[in-house]
């Protein structure tokens, strides 16, 4: 079996942001980046598959993104994928649609029984991508999947609805997004971290075309006012009452 996983590298969401001065893009200086964490545990599903099928078969990781990308790409291989694909750019756009189309353009030689996503970026929140990528292939597309099992060149998911589940069964190949609750990521060892040095990496210029979504300005939310203890017994309570009212005015 081959799977691509398709990769995004983000910020480590545990720090606090700024904007440029021009209010167009985050301020990434004094960042850390990492692999998405939905897409770890699509890495996480190719790699359970590949195992599953005997470890016979291929897991590529390919990431769109400048150069530093590698370094996520080289975690991706020290956990276990065969190669990874570098698709440069300077800088990723807004427009999801350009992202999916650098992506279908190299996925679609690529002769992959599977294509893998994380369910959603943590940094854009979009949820696009995937499902874009499976509509420019003309391919089975199965979103927010949980539980997944392949067999032959069928497959069969659960995926999450709210208040439900839904079954889906595809013919391969096909496009998944990968969702919590399918497996946690394993750790890269040291002889995996070693092994992923001599893995191959391949760069490629990103194939974009033009993007027409553009982010004109982007602000941080308004700073919280400052809370306060009005007490722990029942004298607090007049007060709470007299600040609930004011509130109910204002809505």
């Amino acid at each position: 079996m081959k799977i691509a996983v398709c990769i995004k590298r983000v910020p480590v969401m545990e720090v606090k942001f700024a904007i440029t001065a021009d209010g167009s893009r985050v301020d990434e200086a004094g960042l850390k980046y990492d692999v998405n964490d939905f897409d770890l545990w699509a890495i996480e599903a190719a790699l359970q598959l590949k195992e599953k099928n005997g470890n016979v078969g291929e897991v590529a990781v390919i990431s769109l993104g400048p150069d530093a990308a590698q370094e996520q790409i080289r975690k991706a291989l020290a956990m276990g994928a065969d190669r990874g694909v570098l698709l440069k750019a300077d800088s990723i756009p807004a427009d999801g649609l350009a992202i999916a189309r650098a992506l279908a353009a190299e996925i679609k030689e690529g002769g992959y029984d599977l294509v893998l996503f994380g369910r959603i970026a943590i940094d854009s929140m979009n949820q696009m991508t995937g499902p874009m990528v499976a509509e420019l292939l003309d391919l089975p597309c199965v979103t927010n999947v949980f539980k997944l099992d392949i067999s032959g060149t069928t497959g069969r998911a659960e995926r999450a609805l709210e208040g439900a589940t839904e079954v889906m069964e595809f013919p391969l190949p096909a496009v998944l997004t990968i969702d919590d609750g399918l497996n946690k990521e394993r750790l890269p060892s040291l002889k995996g971290i070693m092994a992923a040095k001599k893995k191959p990496l391949d760069v490629k210029p990103a194939q974009l075309g033009d993007a027409k979504v553009t982010v004109h300005k982007m602000a941080l939310p308004p700073e919280r006012a400052a809370g306060r203890i009005l007490g722990d017994s029942s004298a607090a309570v007049p007060e709470l009452v007299r600040l609930l009212q004011t509130e109910a005015k204002v809505l």
